[in-house]
């Protein structure tokens, strides 16, 4: 019996059907060409990798497994990166300028914002303070001390998660029409305050790294709630601004086509490239026209 040759017809769509696999491998890349990556995923497997909120709808990753696998990979990109001391001084200027310029933008005075920054950073920068900031983050459920755990993690995003859902008594008092502007803010800004009194009240060091962190927030809490929440959409549009652009540089490096999970040291350069990109786009908004 003689087999009759099979030919196989091509159509216009299935070629688009081809590039759209393309896209779709480019999407999730080939595992075995990202040693990293693969090396986080066998400490999931075998030693588990600690977390204190899962972020992998947030950070738009697959699975959770990917959100953790990464995570892993972004803490060592974290830790390298943080031990240039150029790189560091980049960190510590970046957030000191777009923080006081988020304040300028406002009209506040960013002196007090500014004496507590430095305060925090002379504070971590003294090493006989790390086993109390390590008590005190394990404490918060803090899981390491990495840039992305306590800054990013721990700090931005807790407070955006904050802001998208506020007590009654602070939406109450915002969006109560019979009240003027200026009043709303006070108000707002007396509510902020009592909230971190009433946390520092229960601090077991009172002049530690959450001390520190609460006189950076009484500056820097009521300009976002007002800014968030209040009726000035001048003000609402560059906190949104804001907050797209951390939670953007959140999406990129949690991202395989933004960041090369190959290495530490290739990744800790995508993550930087993406930071340095964010950071020049957020002091571009503030700057003054």
């Amino acid at each position: 019996m003689v087999m009759e040759p099979v030919t196989f017809h091509i159509t216009h769509r299935e070629v688009a059907d081809l590039r759209e696999f393309e896209e779709f491998t480019e999407l999730f890349p080939d595992l075995e060409s990202l040693p990293l990556y693969q090396a986080a995923l066998r400490q999931l497997e075998n030693g588990g990798i600690p977390c204190r909120t899962l972020r992998t709808e947030v950070v738009r990753c697959g699975s959770d497994c990917e959100y953790l696998a990464k995570l892993h990979c972004l803490r060592l990109a974290f830790q390298h990166i943080l031990r240039e001391p150029l790189n560091y001084a980049f960190f510590v200027d970046a957030g000191r300028q777009i923080l006081a310029d988020l304040l300028l933008y406002a009209d506040k005075d960013p002196k007090d914002f500014l004496i507590g920054y430095q305060a925090m950073l002379n504070y971590i920068q003294d090493g006989k303070n790390w086993r109390d900031i390590e008590e005190e983050l394990c404490s918060k459920g803090v899981k390491a001390l990495t840039f992305y755990d306590v800054v990013m993690d721990y700090i931005l995003m807790d407070a955006f998660e904050d802001l998208e859902s506020p007590p009654s008594s602070v939406t109450a008092v915002v969006q109560n029409r019979w009240l003027s502007n200026g009043f709303k803010e006070g108000a707002l800004t007396t509510a902020v305050w009592s909230v971190l009194k009433a946390k520092r009240r229960m601090l077991k060091f009172p002049n530690g790294f959450m001390a520190h962190f609460y006189t950076i927030s009484e500056q820097l809490s009521p300009l976002l709630a007002w800014g968030f929440l209040g009726p000035d959409e001048t003000l609402r549009d560059t906190c949104m601004y804001f907050k797209e652009q951390v939670m953007g540089f959140l999406a990129d490096i949690f991202n395989f086509q933004k960041c090369k999970y190959i290495s530490v040291e290739e990744l800790a350069r995508d993550v930087m490239l993406n930071l340095k990109n964010r950071v020049d786009s957020i002091c571009q908004r503030f700057s003054p026209q």
